[in-house]
């Protein structure tokens, strides 16, 4: 295969007598003169030794770098961070999370801009890590390939199968006297037993499956679990696509349409996913220059059905999943009733429905259900609107026995208020539990209330209360918690307005959530609201509060394609 570099970004590293000094560089690290000559492919990986998510993406870099180089590419290797949610939950890192995706994105543009790499293949392991290298990809608008590094495999305790949400909801049970201290250290001991991201529906899991649903990734390579070698191979293929993608001139944008971007809110609300995917696919959209907010999310979620009984709604893991068939079989189904657009275009150079030609349904598993006989008609996550939140918010229903709320607020103004009270017990069963202040600038940062809402599941009390914020939700969250909520505490939303003992009304069936009070008492007490002081005020938590904007829009801190005068791709 043989390219013509003088269109290529590698050029300005690589032709020419004045670059002479560029070139140098590559001898030192034994590139030869027919290796420089070749289109230079970055490939990154969120590798690290944080948590198990991360630790086989090196490996699995490797065998990409061999898909490049044996199809006449030059492989760059680099890593970029990750913040891992499981170890960063219940503390004040949880702050650094959805920021750290922003400094994946901006990282990796660093990166291939300084370096003028001609296409990418990215390989991520936990949450934020995966949102954040498709929004890179789709700025930088090179020739890309995604990949998932794979699950982590399922822990035995007691003849069950658990995740590390049982070890959160686990410390709830324990603080109750319903488990012992040496159940809890056998259960903490047997529930992560390989490499891989946390194995349920949660965030990982989800963007995983949007990245084949949106067609940035190679079907079947997001199913695999992390410790199995056939990932490799997926690897591997990963890096010879995307020099077939670079010979065809088809890149992210290309990929990532309007329609691409329905294709993956319908697969997040066929598995019951993450609520965390109503914030990423809004910023995947904002770099190519496409609008599609909370809004536009949830009017997919309103008409499809819920299809993957997957944790934590459900009862099985993703491993599970690619054992019954995995992404393409589930797609198959929503595109056989009419749930997806076919005619996408795809990293196999291909459409969605020609990669699922051959496809057939398998009958004898109980994962994934056919479209036509569907868990619920409606997907397992529902927008949520109303004067408690005009500008909206989200609720995963998956596994939800009631879809209304009637309760009597109970405020706090940070998530360790409500930890405490939580542990506490200075709750009661139907209180409306409101954490705020907790949003994109006002955490800042947006965390995750994991911690919480496990402790309260822990305590018998899922469904007795619910929970509301402007701060996001674990993918591993289970009750009638609701996220997102806009504008949040520290905009002078209404979620800063509400007092202790305000009636609280969430219908998660017709798509409202209420404070029963009028118009003019909101105004009387926005008159009388004083905004709280910063928590940060330098270093990068700081730099995000005063670019971050609201997570209707995904939370995004640039203006994206929008407002792009010029494609790094095109330089």
């Amino acid at each position: 295969m043989n390219f013509n570099k003088s269109k290529l970004p590698s050029r300005h590293t690589t032709v020419g007598p004045d670059r002479a000094p560029h070139r140098s560089f590559y001898y030192a690290m034994n590139l030869k003169k027919e290796d420089i000559a070749k289109p230079f492919i970055g490939v990154v990986s969120t590798w690290n030794e944080a948590a198990p998510c991360n630790i086989a993406l090196m490996r699995q870099a490797q065998s990409a770098k061999k898909g490049v180089y044996e199809n006449d590419g030059t492989p760059r290797e680099f890593c970029t961070i990750t913040v891992t949610d499981g170890i960063a939950m219940g503390h004040e890192g949880m702050k650094s999370s959805l920021v750290s995706r922003e400094i994946i994105a901006d990282s990796t543009e660093l990166t291939v801009r300084g370096h003028c790499y001609d296409g990418l293949v990215g390989l991520a392991g936990c949450d934020k890590s995966l949102p954040g290298l498709m929004m890179a990809m789709c700025r930088l608008n090179v020739p890309s390939v995604f990949i998932y590094g794979g699950s982590i495999l399922p822990g035995k305790f007691k003849g069950k199968d658990v995740t590390v949400v049982d070890v959160f909801e686990a410390v709830g049970k324990h603080a109750n006297n319903l488990m012992s201290d040496e159940e809890l250290e056998e259960l903490e001991a047997s529930a992560c037993p390989s490499a891989g991201a946390c194995g349920g529906q949660f965030t990982a899991n989800t963007m995983a499956c949007v990245s084949e649903a949106i067609g940035l990734a190679l079907p079947y390579s997001s199913g695999t679990p992390a410790p199995y070698e056939e990932r490799d191979k997926y690897a591997y293929e990963s890096g010879k696509m995307v020099m077939s993608l670079l010979k065809k001139k088809i890149r992210p944008r290309n990929i990532v349409t309007i329609k691409a971007l329905e294709n993956a809110a319908t697969v997040v609300a066929a598995t019951g996913g993450s609520t965390n995917a109503v914030l990423h696919l809004p910023a995947i959209a904002n770099e190519c220059g496409i609008k599609f907010d909370l809004f536009d999310v949830a009017k997919i979620f309103k008409k499809t059905p819920y299809l993957a009984d997957l944790k934590p709604g459900g009862q099985y893991v993703a491993k599970d999943m690619f054992e019954a068939g995995g992404v393409p079989m589930l797609l198959k189904t929503l595109l056989d009733g009419g749930y997806l657009h076919g005619d996408c275009l795809t990293v196999t150079g291909d459409t969605m429905e020609n990669n699922l030609k051959t496809v057939v349904f398998n009958n004898n598993q109980k994962v994934i259900r056919p479209y036509n006989n569907p868990l619920s008609k409606t997907g397992g996550v529902v927008g949520l609107k109303g004067n408690l939140a005009p500008d909206g918010a989200i609720v995963k229903v998956a596994g939800m026995k009631k879809l209304k709320f009637v309760g009597k607020a109970r405020c706090f103004n940070s998530e360790e208020e409500a930890f405490k009270a939580v542990q506490n017990k200075k709750y009661k069963e139907g209180d409306v539990i409101i954490i705020r202040y907790e949003g994109p600038k006002g955490g800042p940062g947006m965390r995750e209330m994991l911690s919480t809402t496990a402790a309260i599941y822990g305590q018998g009390m899922g469904e007795k209360v619910a929970l509301i914020t402007d701060g996001r939700f674990s993918g591993a969250t289970r009750g009638f918690c609701i996220g997102h909520v806009a504008p949040e505490a520290f905009d002078g939303g209404p979620i800063a307005l509400i007092k202790d003992g305000d009636n609280i009304e969430i219908d998660a069936s017709k798509g409202t959530i209420n404070i029963k009070l009028s118009k003019t008492e909101l105004l009387k007490r926005k008159k009388k609201w004083k905004n709280i002081k910063p928590n940060f005020t330098s270093g990068t938590l700081w730099k995000y509060l005063n670019a971050v904007g609201s997570s209707r829009n995904g939370a995004v801190t640039h203006p994206g394609a929008f407002k792009e005068k010029n494609c790094y791709a095109d330089i």
